[in-house]
């Protein structure tokens, strides 16, 4: 596996997951705990664009498709272990808003890639 991939899709997705979770725990005091996953997501979608378009260049999309991937399993697994097992919410975890993260952790790299490359 690429260093570079490695690096991007580990340091990336740890940091992009914390930046997620920290917000959490502090919208924990302000939103009902059914509603936090869909505040944080806008957040989340923002900075997850942004760190995709300043600091991730590579040139191919299957660079962008491997990352994306890498994300949603560093999610997965963070989640799995920092969250349910670690908390074990009362209604459970996995909703739709949870389904949504990991779906958009995978396909926005690519999403983002081709708006980086739809002028060239």
């Amino acid at each position: 596996m690429d260093r570079r991939l490695l690096k991007d899709g580990l340091v990336w997705g740890t940091a992009l997951w914390f930046f997620g979770y920290v917000l959490g725990f502090l919208f924990y005091f302000f939103v009902p705990a059914s509603l936090i996953g869909w505040v944080i997501l806008p957040f989340g979608v923002s900075v997850t664009v942004w760190v995709l378009i300043k600091y991730i260049r590579e040139p191919s999309l299957s660079y962008y498709f491997a990352l994306g991937a890498m994300w949603a399993l560093v999610a997965v697994v963070l989640d799995y272990f920092l969250l349910v097992q670690l908390l074990k919410p009362a209604d459970g975890y996995y909703k739709l808003d949870v389904y949504l993260y990991y779906l958009l952790m995978f396909i926005l790299p690519p999403l983002v890639y081709r708006f980086k490359t739809r002028d060239s």
